[in-house]
């Protein structure tokens, strides 16, 4: 039985799926996947899903305020997520430079529509809209346990 405290249930869960099939997800998929199979089937809140994709994450790479979180002084990337849209992972879709996925044919309901960075719209409807090199390298604190 896990134990639904976050990153350790992702860690043992992706763990026991890299044993069954030898890969790893792509990082695209990985929010959808665990909208689809985590919070819609009731194993985890939407509370938990922020907190395993977002919030945890940045407190274990050492950045959390400044990411992570939304408050003032934070540099929040906003997910305008359509919690509805279901759809088919389709090898065409994938915006990595490999274009296939190990999960294509899988449907998953729950997929970002928008991701704004800084006030600027860098993803939108399937296509990145930000220009190479835009983003920020930013400097990492001590970790904290999420």
């Amino acid at each position: 039985m896990d134990i639904l405290d976050g990153v350790g249930v992702v860690r043992n869960r992706m763990i026991a799926f890299i044993e069954r099939t030898g890969t790893v997800s792509r990082s695209a998929l990985i929010r959808p996947m665990l909208y689809s199979e985590g919070v819609l089937t009731g194993r985890i809140t939407e509370e938990q899903f922020v907190a395993v994709t977002a919030t945890n994450p940045a407190k274990l790479f050492g950045l959390y305020p400044r990411k992570g979180t939304i408050a003032v002084g934070s540099d929040a990337d906003l997910v305008l997520w359509d919690p509805d849209e279901t759809r088919a992972i389709r090898d065409e879709d994938m915006l990595s430079a490999t274009g296939y996925s190990v999960y294509a044919g899988w449907e998953v309901t729950g997929w970002p529509r928008m991701t704004i960075r800084r006030g600027e719209i860098v993803y939108e409807d399937g296509r990145i809209k930000a220009q190479p090199g835009s983003g920020e390298l930013l400097r990492r604190e001590r970790w904290q346990a999420p």
